[in-house]
């Protein structure tokens, strides 16, 4: 998940946030969307499903990355007060549209940070070669695994930054080389061996098989992350030259990693070898031992696990400090902003969003395999993730009507153009969220997992509505007092 930074609702909503400098220029912008979008964690689901993911890649592209990088960058040009898609959305639609817009993107890192754990628990097993390959179906590993880096990541987070910070710089190490890695072992391994999987014009047809759809959901899911530019406000050099020329370079980017390590992985290995928890370390390890390089593997292993721990604790700090952004600090008790005495963090925010967390380690185990649970959290991350989207694209269209102020940054071809992309967008984010909700092919209780994900959606929405519906009545009898 991505986030921003954290914001005053009421200078948000009033215009008298400070202006910030204008520090972004075009290389910086490029490297933020890049960063922002491309992960570590989609290579192997695209890769798992065979050579006709490399299409889909490229639709995602399209239907996906440029109509919300456009969106975004129309929209933040227009209304430029932090806040993002919680402003959008208030001013197309009310407070309460405004306020479940934030909330469902506040709660989307809920589950995305039990994915990531799993992610870097499959991972680690291979620090330690073949004789830990065994806990890769063993699901009380995963769980406990999961816990343990969680307790790391808010035990440190609680005693401070400038102690927890140490987690997510070291973590960050990890993030790209395994990228340059995976790509090397590919071209090594097609030099010495020739490639495992055939790529021709048959294979790389898109399927639109039910096995395949959460696949598509996935892939397409990769390409979010445009949305944290709307944070950035007024600190972008020539916004209306530089914005439109950074999403071009970095969408060609983020599609050429994308393609690249999904291309290195299928010439390692078939993909009917693959799984989508430990595909990039299948095809590191594989490329490393063919040629003698048995160390390179459990190397890379770490640090794809440093990566992932370093992420949960970067990001488990991150949103501690942003439970009041777009107006959510009305809606929650005031504990949420208690600091603890010693430290001076939001101790019981971090607390209580570890808490979350377990729940959603443990209700997303309940009855499945491991696959089968990281299917469930990563399909809760892409739900609650893109319901937001739904709002934007939506206030996209709406907000059209509304006069445009001199300066303003357009999606190229104006208003009819802007439609357009947002209609698109919406109708894709659809049957993202749809498709998102089919159970794996694997899943051996797929009844189960479609419940357990509307079940814990049906949580964190209802939850949602009940702090507004409280909030309000809390705020008339205030009123009236």
């Amino acid at each position: 998940m991505k986030i921003g930074r954290s914001v005053n609702p009421s200078s948000a909503e009033h215009g008298d946030t400070p202006q910030p400098k204008r520090v972004l220029g075009l290389r910086d912008l490029v490297m933020f969307y890049v960063v922002a979008t491309l992960s570590l964690r989609w290579i192997p689901v695209a890769a798992s499903a065979g050579p006709s993911t490399l299409v889909i890649w490229l639709i995602g592209l399209t239907a996906i990355f440029i109509p919300l990088a456009l969106c975004v960058l129309e929209l933040s040009s227009r209304y430029p007060q932090e806040g993002g898609m919680y402003v959008w959305s208030k001013r197309a639609f009310g407070d309460f549209a405004g306020f479940l817009t934030g909330w469902i993107y506040w709660t989307s890192n809920l589950p995305y940070f039990p994915a990531v754990l799993y992610f870097a628990a499959s991972n680690a097993l291979y620090v330690g070669g073949s004789k830990w390959k065994g806990l890769q179906g063993s699901a009380a590993f995963f769980v406990a695994f999961s816990l343990l880096g969680l307790g790391l990541a808010l035990v440190l987070n609680i005693v401070g930054l400038d102690i927890g910070k140490w987690l997510s710089n070291v973590g960050a190490i990890g993030t790209w080389l395994p990228v340059a890695l995976l790509c090397g072992a590919g071209v090594l391994a097609w030099i010495k061996f020739g490639s495992a999987t055939s790529f021709s014009a048959a294979s790389m047809k898109p399927s639109l098989q039910w096995g395949t759809i959460g696949v598509w959901s996935t892939v397409l899911y990769a390409f979010s992350g445009a949305e944290s530019a709307s944070f950035m406000g007024g600190e972008i050099k020539n916004a209306r030259r530089n914005i439109p020329r950074a999403l071009l370079v970095a969408g060609v980017l983020i599609t050429a990693g994308y393609m690249l390590g999904t291309v290195a992985i299928l010439v390692v290995l078939p993909h009917s070898q693959l799984n989508s928890l430990e595909g990039i370390m299948q095809a590191i390890s594989s490329s490393a031992e063919r040629v003698g390089w048995t160390s390179l593997g459990p190397a890379v292993a770490l640090l794809i696990c440093i990566s992932n721990l370093g992420g949960v604790g970067a990001y488990l700090a991150a949103l501690s400090r942003i439970p009041f952004v777009a107006g959510i600090d009305r809606f929650l008790p005031p504990a949420f902003g208690r600091v603890h005495p010693k430290w001076g963090t939001p101790y019981v925010s971090l607390i209580v969003q570890a808490l979350c967390c377990v729940l959603f380690i443990v209700l997303g185990q309940f009855g499945s395999t491991v696959h089968g649970a990281y299917q469930v959290l990563v399909s809760m991350t892409i739900i609650t993730n893109f319901v937001p989207y739904l709002f934007m694209f939506a206030a996209m269209i709406r907000l059209q009507r509304e006069p445009v102020e001199p300066g303003v940054v357009r999606v190229p071809g104006g208003k009819p153009v802007a439609i357009a992309l947002a209609a698109v967008g919406f109708v894709t984010t659809c049957a993202v969220i749809l498709g998102s909700m089919v159970p794996d092919a694997s899943e051996p209780h797929k009844l189960l997992a479609v419940a357990k994900i509307l079940l814990l959606n049906a949580i964190l929405f209802g939850g949602g509505m009940l702090l507004y519906r409280v909030g309000r009545r809390r705020a008339e009898v205030n009123r009236r007092v």
